[in-house]
């Protein structure tokens, strides 16, 4: 067993005094490109990292309907009836929900896979340990999320699909927490797999597998966690989506997905600046997205720097969601001979990646490390990472 799946079966034998009827796991993701493009129904191409939540569950043997979490995070559970889920959720946007943030994630998901089957089964016990980085922008939450899910889909005996499961977190998410994101997190996590990125279109939820084949051309994807935490669930991130419905609105079109690079003349002389700098990125990283997956498949992946580093720009000029630390782990990376780097995530802080030749890992560590000392930030938290397996049961 893992250190993870050791520590959330300790934690459950501690809340209940028995062995958990099994363990399940979702992994973190890093999104390779496309940007704030999930929500605005466009495309993305993440993929599933080997870091992992595991949830070690068992129904309760006292017959009760209830549902109790605890988490390595917290000091102490939370403990809610099943009947009274409805009554806790939903949280609207931006609100703080009416139980503790962390515990909300895993609430939400039986709150909403509850109502997608119709009902709810049995009380349960759920322990979560993990070992994603929290705050990093490599979605900690869809990962807690996919594994909940995947453990009450099992024991509700509600035989939903992954594509359902992604769902339910995202609903989760949504109107548990309050966090305005779109689905492609949970669907990074429920769908991974070893060596490929998923290309997503979030309109359809058709999801394809591409490969990636890092390793084969020698390469290695380095994450740089800048450890300035962000919160999708405030300010920011609301505003950007708000930007970008004002912005669909104007065009006269459902969502940005339906604006393409050739429109970005006319949206320029009907938008505000800040709008139309909204929209051109969100426009252009769709674009992106798909010059990526056309590339990886004709080229492979040393051909896809460039359009990683224009992706960053975008970001940083245009959408606005980049920070200082961030930019310093790209530019420093690049400096150093990385084929590309971009932040990753939802921004305002996390983590940014870079695509590099494999042997240069420590090279391009120490220049960073070198630069975030020479600006003054805190040691930015560095480690490679490869293309991984979505959620499963593990025992």
């Amino acid at each position: 067993m893992t250190d993870t799946q050791d520590t959330a079966t300790a934690l459950f034998r501690e809340l209940t005094g028995r062995t958990p009827d099994g363990l399940w796991s979702a992994p973190g993701r890093v999104n390779l490109i496309g940007e704030h493009t999930d929500y605005n129904d466009g495309f993305v191409l993440p993929f599933a990292i080997p870091h992992r939540t595991v949830a070690a569950v068992g129904v309760r043997d006292d017959g009760v309907g209830r549902v109790r979490v605890a988490s390595t995070f917290a000091a102490e559970p939370v403990e809610v009836a099943l009947d009274d889920l409805a009554t806790l959720f939903p949280t609207a946007t931006g609100s703080e929900p009416a139980v503790p943030e962390w515990a909300a994630y895993p609430l939400g998901v039986a709150w909403a896979l509850a109502e997608a089957a119709g009902r709810a089964g049995a009380g349960v016990d759920i322990a979560i340990a993990s070992d994603v980085p929290v705050g990093a922008g490599l979605s900690s939450s869809a990962a807690i999320e996919g594994a909940t899910a995947s453990a009450l889909n099992d024991l509700w005996n509600a035989g939903l699909d992954k594509t359902a499961l992604a769902r339910i977190g995202r609903k989760a998410e949504n109107e548990a927490v309050g966090a305005p994101t779109g689905i492609m997190d949970q669907m990074a996590s429920m769908l991974g797999e070893p060596d490929a990125a998923i290309f997503l279109d979030c309109r359809s939820l058709e999801a394809q597998l591409v490969p990636l084949g890092v390793a084969e051309a020698g390469l290695a994807i380095l994450v740089m966690d800048t450890r300035v935490k962000h919160a999708h669930s405030t300010g920011g991130y609301g505003e950007r989506r708000a930007s970008c419905e004002r912005g669909a609105a104007i065009m006269g079109v459902p969502s940005l997905r339906d604006v393409s690079v050739g429109d970005l003349p006319r949206a320029e002389e009907l938008m505000d600046d800040v709008t139309f700098r909204r929209v051109r990125h969100v426009v252009t990283e769709n674009q992106r997205v798909l010059d990526t997956v056309r590339t990886l498949r004709e080229q492979g992946a040393r051909a896809i720097g460039d359009l990683l580093v224009a992706s960053h720009a975008s970001m940083r000029d245009d959408f606005e969601i980049s920070v200082p630390e961030l930019d310093t782990a790209v530019e420093a990376a690049l400096a150093a001979g990385a084929l590309g780097a971009r932040m990753t995530g939802g921004g305002f802080g996390g983590a940014a990646i870079a695509l590099i030749d494999a042997d240069a890992v420590e090279t391009v560590s120490d220049a960073v490390n070198a630069a975030f000392a020479a600006s003054g930030f805190s040691a930015p938290h560095l480690f490679t990472v490869t293309p991984s397996a979505g959620a499963q049961r593990d025992a």
